[in-house]
């Protein structure tokens, strides 16, 4: 078997929430980049980037750069694929380069799943057929007082077991505002649903501390604090993760697997985040995964749920999925939730196929 031709294509994909329909802004597009990757014995592997902003006509080039190094090969070996395509003079290894390389690697393992018959999962570790997932994406930083609430209501409502809000609020919050902020979702969800807070960057490490060890005395009880402050100040991060008796969550801004080396050895957090577009695709996330149970630290994922969901369940300390609502839209179906947790598909491959009239009315 030989991969034969693809095709790249960008689209415009809303910015909605459809977990709790209240989104910060209706009126925004996420740009993204999809790919079909054929073989000549006729299955076809999908996969998905993003990142690219303002350069996404850059990410969609890079693509098919590097789609035309691959055409002719056998699409069963992966590793031997990725070498050759870091080898060539890409302006590798990160930035655009990693955020196409996430695609085809995606695409590739997508035709070993079809070719095997087997799904995604399975073929990774098939350490468990379903695993926890956690609402994210609604509980946002712009949002009123009252929208939170009512969208941290609806999100119990639908039967979310966990979830996900934000801190570092806009404007020039005190940290009694930040606290305020917490206290309005933990009353909204009640004392017993375990609670997440991303800062995405936003804090110096004294702020993360300050601000971090006032919600644990308010009692809000978060199950991690995350990003909190600049992706690869490891010794900063570690002094969080030192200070606070609140779990710190890492990675999602980091590229590549060697940073995650680093961040590990400086116990930077206690657990790993890590996003499929910015490691470079499952093969690499699964090496991150395996680094992170070297040293006992649990592994989570980073939006594209859907893709994500196959290599948590396939490691032994996966420990959840974030359901990050972005690309749904883009397939005829997805994973089912039932009681919290992801019904990982018994479909070969990735088991998704793209809703092609989504596909077409999002096209950019």
């Amino acid at each position: 078997m030989k991969v034969a031709s693809y095709q790249v294509m960008t689209l415009a994909v809303p910015e909605d929430d459809p977990l709790a329909n209240m989104p910060e802004d209706a009126n925004r597009k996420r740009p993204t980049v999809i790919l079909r990757l054929r073989t000549d014995s006729g299955i076809e592997g999908i996969g998905v980037t993003l990142y690219g902003g303002r350069v996404t006509r850059s990410l969609h080039a890079m693509m098919e750069d590097l789609c035309t190094g691959i055409v002719g090969e056998d699409p069963m070996r992966n590793e031997a694929l990725l070498a050759k395509l870091r080898a060539g003079d890409t302006g590798g290894p990160g930035g655009i380069f990693t955020l196409a390389l996430s695609a085809i690697d995606t695409a590739l393992w997508d035709i070993r799943g079809k070719a095997l018959d087997q799904p995604l999962w399975q073929l990774l570790g098939g350490h468990r057929d379903r695993v926890p997932t956690y609402a994210s994406g609604s509980l946002r930083r712009g949002l009123s007082d009252k929208q939170t609430e009512q969208a941290a209501r609806i999100l119990v409502q639908k039967g979310f077991r966990s979830m996900k809000t934000q801190m570092a609020l806009p404007g020039d919050p005190t940290p009694a505002d930040e606290v305020r902020r917490m206290r309005v979702v933990r009353d909204a969800i009640g004392p017993d649903i375990p609670l997440m807070c991303d800062i995405n960057q936003r804090w110096r490490p004294e702020q993360a501390i300050d601000i971090g060890s006032r919600v644990e005395q308010a009692g809000i009880g978060l199950f991690w604090l995350e990003d909190v402050t600049t992706a690869d100040d490891y010794a900063g991060l570690a002094r969080v993760t030192a200070a606070l008796k609140t779990p710190v969550a890492g990675g999602e801004y980091v590229w590549g697997i060697v940073p995650f080396r680093h961040m590990i050895e400086a116990r930077s957090v206690d657990i790993v985040m890590v996003d499929i577009a910015r490691v470079g695709g499952p093969t690499q996330w699964m090496k991150v995964a395996a680094m992170a149970e070297a040293f006992n630290l649990p592994i989570v994922s980073h939006v594209m749920p859907e893709v994500l969901c196959h290599m948590v369940a396939a490691c032994p300390n996966g420990l959840t999925v974030e359901y990050m609502p972005w690309m749904l839209a883009l397939y005829e179906e997805t994973p089912a939730i039932e009681d919290g947790q992801l019904v990982l598909p018994t479909k070969p491959g990735l088991g998704l196929k793209f809703d092609e009239k989504a596909i077409a009315r999002f096209k950019a």
